[in-house]
C-alpha cells in the first residue's frame, strides 16, 4: 500500500474522549490515518486547511462555531474533502441541514467501529452514506411543496441524462436504474458522472437535492 491509497482523515468533536476513541478505532486499519484533530468547528476549518485531509468527520453540535457551519466553510474552502457528519441526536433535521451544507454523510456516534471505518472509506469514494431511498424520504419530509427555483445548468443535461437524474432523486440506485433503462449499470454510471459534473455537484446526494430544489421531482410524487 503506498501513501496515495491511505485516507487521511481529521476528526472534529469538542469531547477529547470521543475524539481519542475515533482515533483508536480508525488506527487500527492500515488504509485510514488520522492526520488532525480539533475541539470545535473554527478548530476544523482550521485544522483542514492545514493538513488537507480526504475526509473530515465532524460533529453537528460544538462550541464556536458548529458542525453545519464547519461542513459548508470546509465545502467552500476545499473541493476534494468529503464531510461526514456525527451526532449523537437521531433527528432529521440535522440530516437535511448537513446535506444542505454539503456533507457527503451522516452517522449517529453509536456506529459500530467496523460501521465507521466503512463509513470513511464510502464518503471518501464519493457515495452517499445513507441510501438513496432514506436520502428521498428525507428530502420529501423537508422540502414539501418547495417553490421550484430555476437552475440553467439543468438545460446542459442531455433528455437521458434529465432521466437519469429524475431517477436518482427517486432514490433508485444504479442497479435499479439500469434495469428500469435497459442499459448496463456502467452506462448508468457514466450517465451519473455527467450529470453531477455538469451540475457541478459534488455527489449524488446533492443531486437528489437541486432535483427536488428545482422542481424537477415533486415531494410526494416519488415511489415508496
Amino acid at each position: 500500500m503506498t501513501a496515495d491509497d491511505v485516507i487521511r482523515v481529521v476528526i472534529a468533536d469538542d469531547q477529547a474522549l470521543v475524539r481519542g476513541g475515533f482515533r483508536a478505532i480508525l488506527a487500527a486499519h492500515p488504509d485510514i490515518e488520522v492526520v488532525g484533530e480539533a475541539g470545535n468547528g473554527s478548530e476544523a476549518v482550521a485544522a483542514v486547511a492545514t493538513t488537507r485531509p480526504d475526509v473530515a468527520l465532524v460533529d453537528v453540535r460544538m462550541p464556536m462555531t458548529d458542525g453545519i457551519e464547519a461542513c459548508r466553510r470546509i465545502v467552500a474552502m476545499d473541493s476534494t474533502c468529503r464531510v461526514l457528519m456525527l451526532t449523537t441526536f437521531d433527528v432529521d433535521e440535522h440530516v437535511y441541514d448537513a446535506f444542505r451544507a454539503g456533507a457527503t454523510g451522516f452517522l449517529l456516534k453509536t456506529v459500530s467501529p467496523e460501521d465507521l471505518a466503512a463509513a470513511v472509506r464510502a464518503v471518501h469514494s464519493g457515495d452517499s452514506l445513507l441510501a438513496p431511498a432514506i436520502t428521498r424520504r428525507l428530502i420529501e419530509r423537508f422540502t414539501s411543496a418547495p417553490a421550484p427555483t430555476a437552475d440553467h445548468r439543468l438545460d446542459s443535461l442531455t433528455d437521458r441524462e434529465r432521466e437519469v437524474l429524475h431517477l436518482v432523486a427517486r432514490g433508485l440506485s444504479n442497479t435499479e436504474i439500469a434495469r428500469d433503462l435497459f442499459v448496463s449499470e456502467g452506462t448508468v454510471k457514466t450517465h451519473v458522472s455527467r450529470v453531477l459534473t455538469k451540475l457541478e455537484l459534488r455527489d449524488r446526494v446533492q443531486a437528489v437535492v437541486l432535483a427536488y430544489e428545482t422542481g424537477l421531482v415533486q415531494p410526494g410524487a416519488a415511489e415508496s
